[in-house]
């Protein structure tokens, strides 16, 4: 499998500033309309937004490209890139990517496909697969069968991603969210089996600061160079933005850059203080101020 270099450049280039890459993940800001999302991201400073697609509708997948086309068409008229797709499978209901079940594992096959469909077609780059309860064990089953039948949904979305020209992003979560791939290493062991352009791992600092052996700049270190991570999304292992609790993202920030990061910084928040607009202030501000200092080695 051939290195990534740097992870997914957003729309802005591989060449720009770090600060100009922060992505909003849009759920933040529901139920506003998406034009109000987009404004408001706008105005505090994103540049891209990465969205949940049960934020656009109760079945995302009922949705086609032209609606992709006009999503993606809002937000541009706001000066923001649609940057990938997260939370896929929260909708429609009965989802699962390990269910033993033919039918539920076909269903959820045909919607992912579906899916990295709609986020070529807004524009994106990448998808992100958390989605922890449809990927747990159902009771009775065996761990080991629904690691299994997670790698293989996960292969597949892999390889339509790929067709795609898009890259879908295996996240690591915490285990008081989910037993199957819990870390980078897990996940990285699937995406080198696996052997595709169009799969990849990624980085969220909530699930790696509360399930990683090693500090998150060290993990970077060891990790990125090996290009099989494409993504990072920034929040407190609290489940609040970045800033608003004990880590420090100016080392893992100046992590990302001494390993030569081009993607985007997408902060997902999921404990929004004072508010969903609020929280997101934060975030863009907190961050931002580190990046003008250079990354800051402190933070």
């Amino acid at each position: 499998m051939p290195a990534a270099s740097g992870g997914l450049a957003g729309s802005t280039g591989a060449s720009t500033p770090m600060a100009t890459r922060l992505a909003l993940c849009n759920e933040v800001l529901a139920p506003w309309p998406f034009e109000r999302q987009c404004a408001y991201a706008a105005a505090l400073g994103y540049r891209g937004l990465e969205v949940a697609p049960f934020t656009l509708a109760e079945d995302p997948t009922q949705l086609g490209e032209a609606d992709a086309r006009r999503f993606a068409a809002i937000a541009a008229d706001h000066g923001l890139a649609v940057t990938g797709l997260h939370w896929l499978l929260v909708a429609p209901k009965g989802l699962s990517i390990s269910h033993p079940d033919a039918a539920v594992q076909a269903r959820t096959a045909d919607v992912l496909a579906r899916l990295v469909d709609l986020c070529a077609a807004m524009g994106g780059r990448y998808l992100v697969h958390g989605s922890p309860a449809q990927r747990n064990p159902q009771p009775g089953q065996p761990h080991a069968d629904a690691l299994a039948r997670a790698t293989a949904a996960w292969a597949r979305a892999g390889e339509r991603a790929g067709t795609r020209g898009l890259v879908y992003c295996i996240e690591p979560l915490s285990h008081d969210q989910t037993s199957v791939v819990n870390t980078v290493a897990e996940a990285a062991a699937i995406v080198r089996a696996a052997a595709l352009p169009g799969l990849r791992t990624m980085l969220d600092t909530c699930s790696a600061g509360a399930t990683e052996s090693e500090p998150l700049p060290a993990l970077i270190d060891r990790w990125w160079p090996s290009g099989l991570l494409a993504h990072v999304q920034l929040n407190d292992p609290n489940r609040r933005a970045p800033g608003q609790g004990a880590m420090r993202f100016g080392p893992i920030l100046a992590a990302l850059q001494r390993q030569g990061y081009a993607g985007w910084l997408a902060m997902e928040p999921f404990d929004y203080r004072p508010d969903g607009p609020g929280c997101a202030a934060w975030a863009a501000a907190y961050v931002q101020g580190l990046l003008e200092e250079g990354g800051a080695a402190g933070g």
